[in-house]
């Protein structure tokens, strides 16, 4: 039986890098791909369309508020693919997330960046060092050893609806492993390549994202600690 794949890429203003990542996706495999613009302010919808996504408006900002938009609507898919815009991630290598879930091994499959020596150089350095950070919390308060928080994962759908996601910005990527681990999902990570995305991150990117991102983590992580 061939599993539905529901890939969610949430954008804002990536016009120049949206139409690369759909391009590089084996849509032909896929059941849908469904772009959410997040608010833009640019042509990022006009692209996705042109190169074969369905595009959904999302107005509230945020990159979970995005995902969650996303996730409202799925069509009833076997596994859902999130990926970023910006075509920093490689979209190809869709396939080795998919495939320990569609072989019912895995639950949840995380493309780590952390792990090929040529990815981790492709992040910001203050991407590098909140990531290490944020995954020794994890380890230290959750006992499960991750490498990275990174954007490009596979879910079963079932294990999606199961966790219950709620963040609605920076706390997303964090809350889904930590919901994970607490819901005895079957996780794996797998490395991926990474390159310097297409334009300047609106995250790492600036001062004041990092700031704002690197305290959400955080405290994401002690939110749940205390629950």
């Amino acid at each position: 039986m061939v599993s539905r794949i529901s890939i969610i890429i949430p954008a804002y203003n990536e016009e120049s890098s949206i139409g690369l990542v759909l391009d590089a996706l084996p849509q032909e495999k896929l059941h849908e791909i469904i772009v959410v613009d997040n608010g833009s302010t640019d042509a990022t919808a006009r692209v996705a369309q042109e190169h074969g996504a369905r595009v959904v408006k999302e107005p509230r900002k945020g990159y979970g508020s995005a995902c969650l938009k996303g996730i409202d609507e799925l069509d009833a898919p076997d596994i859902v693919v999130f990926i970023d815009g910006d075509f920093s991630d490689f979209p190809e290598e869709i396939v080795l997330l998919i495939s320990p879930i569609e072989t019912g091994e895995k639950d949840f499959v995380l493309g780590s960046r952390m792990i090929l020596p040529k990815s981790q150089l492709a992040l910001l350095p203050q991407a590098r060092y909140g990531n290490r950070l944020a995954v020794f919390l994890i380890k230290l308060f959750f006992k499960h050893e991750f490498t990275d928080l990174g954007p490009f994962r596979a879910i079963r759908y079932s294990s999606l609806m199961s966790i219950g996601m709620k963040d609605m910005d920076f706390g997303w990527t964090v809350e889904m492993q930590i919901k994970a681990v607490r819901n005895g999902l079957r996780i794996r990570e797998v490395p991926v390549n990474y390159r310097k995305r297409v334009g300047i991150s609106k995250i790492s990117g600036t001062v004041l994202g990092t700031f704002r991102a690197g305290t959400k983590i955080i405290y994401t992580i002690f939110k749940y600690l205390l629950l």
